[in-house]
């Protein structure tokens, strides 16, 4: 999404390399009498210029830096090369995470819970948009709100689904999303139900303590892309700090369908939920990763 330039030059620490001129994807830079200048009328404010200089010679205005300084551990500033890291640890720590649906009843720091978006917001965004909002529900009491709310939902819902002569009437006008979701779901989430009535057994959020609701704002490029690629980075920044997560699709289901749920928690209108993840300690360990179903490849030359 183009910005307008913020980009500022040091022309005397400059010394002419180009470097920033070759990644900058607006062409907001170019060269002149061998220093780099600002020539261009749009920016990205990716800070690709501001990476690449090799004298520090360049500063993108509106980029924060609270977003690169973590409260519960260290890291570095320096930038790893492609190829200069380890593969198979990394590919150890992907196949490592897993969904958690067991909690212990410690709650979440809430500098964790920070931490975990400021890691979220590494993540790649359509046209360097980043048009994505972090909603923290970091108490138990929080979660089990949310929860009755969405329940409060999927019951109206099964209500209406129950209703063969609805199903019917709303298939013949072409609106199928009923008569699909009986047939899918309806059963499902009535079992669910009908356990938490019972029991108190959360059947949506495992008894988390927290979660993280990911949204979009209209000016997202790739909104659902966007949240999606945030999110991974979520899942395993949390593996790395000893915290368990759940991607709860019902969640996010829920809420796109009835907006009113967004504004309990005081998620403004025109933001769209994407992502709903649980956070906590997980009470649950593995002794190794589990393999996934054959994935069908395709490779096309010419």
């Amino acid at each position: 999404m183009d910005q307008p330039v913020a980009t500022i030059i040091d022309t005397e620490r400059c010394i002419g390399c180009g470097e920033c001129v070759r990644v900058c994807p607006k062409e907001t830079i170019s060269m002149q009498a061998d220093k780099a200048v600002v020539t261009g009328a749009e920016s990205m404010l990716c800070g690709h210029c501001q990476a690449a200089c090799p004298v520090d010679a360049i500063s993108v205005g509106g980029l924060s830096t609270d977003t690169t300084t973590f409260d519960t551990f260290e890291t570095s500033n320096r930038w790893i090369a492609q190829g200069d890291c380890d593969t198979g640890r990394l590919v150890n720590l992907m196949r490592s995470r897993r969904s958690c649906r067991n909690y212990d009843e410690r709650n979440v720091e809430i500098a964790k819970l920070q931490d975990l978006v400021k890691i979220g917001v590494s993540a790649p965004s359509g046209t360097n948009s980043q048009a994505w909002t972090f909603t923290l529900l970091p108490t138990r009491a929080a979660t089990l709100f949310l929860g009755q709310t969405i329940g409060d939902f999927f019951r109206k819902l099964n209500r209406r689904a129950a209703n063969p002569f609805l199903r019917h009437f709303l298939a013949m006008l072409g609106k199928k999303e009923l008569r699909h979701y009986h047939r899918d779901r309806y059963r499902t989430v009535k079992a669910k139900l009908q356990e938490w009535d019972d029991s108190g057994k959360d059947c949506l959020f495992w008894g988390a303590p927290a979660v993280i609701v990911i949204a979009t704002k209209p000016e997202a490029a790739c909104p659902k892309e966007d949240a999606a690629m945030a999110a991974q980075n979520i899942l395993l920044g949390a593996h790395c700090m000893g915290l368990g997560t759940c991607v709860i699709g019902y969640a996010a289901a829920a809420m796109n369908a009835e907006p009113s749920i967004q504004g309990r928690i005081q998620i403004p209108a025109h933001e769209t939920i994407q992502v709903v993840i649980t956070v906590g300690y997980p009470n649950e360990t593995y002794e190794r990763p589990a393999g996934r179903l054959p994935v069908l490849m395709r490779t096309f030359t010419t």
